[in-house]
């Protein structure tokens, strides 16, 4: 693949929807097209990681382990992006992400994201804005989740 496609696959991901061209073409040049095979952890709940990964092909389950064992939380698919909370703030991995078939990813490291935003504030602020938008919709769904459990 080309860097050309590595920055078009850039542009799907919400949380680089408006930065411009040259930055991802920056951004996909500074990352690592990684492979996993299926049945393979993309990452590990309580790892400490400085990687995130945008999925350019293939899926994968993103489970935590609870009480009741290992639970599927979501499934993650081309064009999504897994791992950023880790490089954007210093905590353990939050699930385990495993890949249900072959896997194609760009590995983006928390050394070269971070110099992105300090380098182009502009791109700081986007990533900002798709933040925002995420924990608004998580603080929605979580309300009514919570609204749900209260009406039994």
């Amino acid at each position: 693949m080309s860097l050309e496609s590595d920055a078009a696959a850039l542009r799907k991901i919400p949380l680089f929807r408006n930065v411009d061209d040259q930055k991802l073409r920056l951004l996909a040049f500074l990352s690592e097209r990684v492979r996993f095979d299926a049945g393979e952890n993309l990452v590990e709940e309580g790892d400490f990681g400085d990687t995130a990964y945008i999925i350019l092909a293939g899926n994968a389950d993103v489970v935590i382990q609870s009480v009741n064992g290992e639970q599927l939380v979501a499934t993650v698919k081309e064009n999504d992006i897994v791992g950023e909370i880790a490089i954007l703030i210093d905590v353990p991995r939050t699930a385990t992400v495993r890949a249900t078939s072959d896997l194609v990813a760009l590995a983006v490291s928390k050394e070269h994201f971070f110099k992105l935003l300090t380098n182009f504030p502009d791109m700081a602020v986007e990533v900002m804005r798709a933040l925002a938008h995420r924990l608004e919709r998580t603080t929605r769904e979580f309300g009514r989740l919570r609204a749900a459990l209260a009406d039994g």
